[in-house]
């Protein structure tokens, strides 16, 4: 089994390639996903109250997203501790997951940040999901009801555009431009003559 890793950055598209691969009936590990579900397990929320402080929780206890990420994408420090909390976590449940998929020919692993964790030294291959930045931006102000600011805080803790595309083995171009199913047919079909 390859092991793919697909990233990009934030409003590039990786969900909807995703969901075009999971069509074709490549199981997908959505990294990003996952992580957030550890953010209900009591024994994250006891290490985050720690970090944080009670102001990031809501009336009912659970982790304000939206008050998360002010705090984490205004500080490169707090980031870093949040990820240092959350990555082993989402790297041990990848471990298990992937125990169910031995016999696939690929597996996807889908997140934003794989160069920037170091995840990407675990995969056969990556995949760079491309987007103009103006495109990635306005696609973001309306999935996420945020503001711009907001969308370029969370940008400059991810690596370019560029320098996910140039670290990459398969770059998909999902500029509204080029064809998003002919890219990632070459790209499936390549992969399964590889296993």
């Amino acid at each position: 089994m390859l092991k793919i890793g697909i990233t990009g950055s934030i409003g590039s598209g990786k969900t909807t390639v995703c969901t075009v691969f999971e069509i074709l009936c490549i199981n997908v590990y959505h990294a990003d996903i996952e992580a957030k579900k550890f953010l209900s397990k009591e024994s994250v929320k006891k290490k985050i109250k720690y970090l944080y402080g009670n102001s990031i929780f809501d009336k009912n206890g659970n982790i304000d997203n939206k008050i998360l990420a002010s705090i984490v994408f205004n500080n490169p420090h707090s980031l870093e501790k949040l990820n240092s909390l959350i990555h082993p976590l989402v790297k041990s449940d990848f471990e298990s997951w992937l125990k169910k998929y031995k016999k696939k020919k690929y597996i996807l692993h889908e997140a934003a940040i794989i160069f920037e964790s170091g995840f990407y030294k675990d995969f056969d291959a990556i995949i760079t999901v491309s987007a103009p930045k103006d495109l990635r931006i306005k696609r973001v102000k309306q999935r996420d009801n945020t503001t711009e600011q907001e969308i370029l805080n969370r940008m400059k803790f991810q690596l370019s555009d560029e320098d996910k595309v140039k670290k990459a083995d398969f770059i998909i171009y999902n500029d509204e431009q080029q064809l998003l199913i002919p890219q990632i047919l070459k790209i499936h079909n390549e992969l399964i003559r590889k296993f």
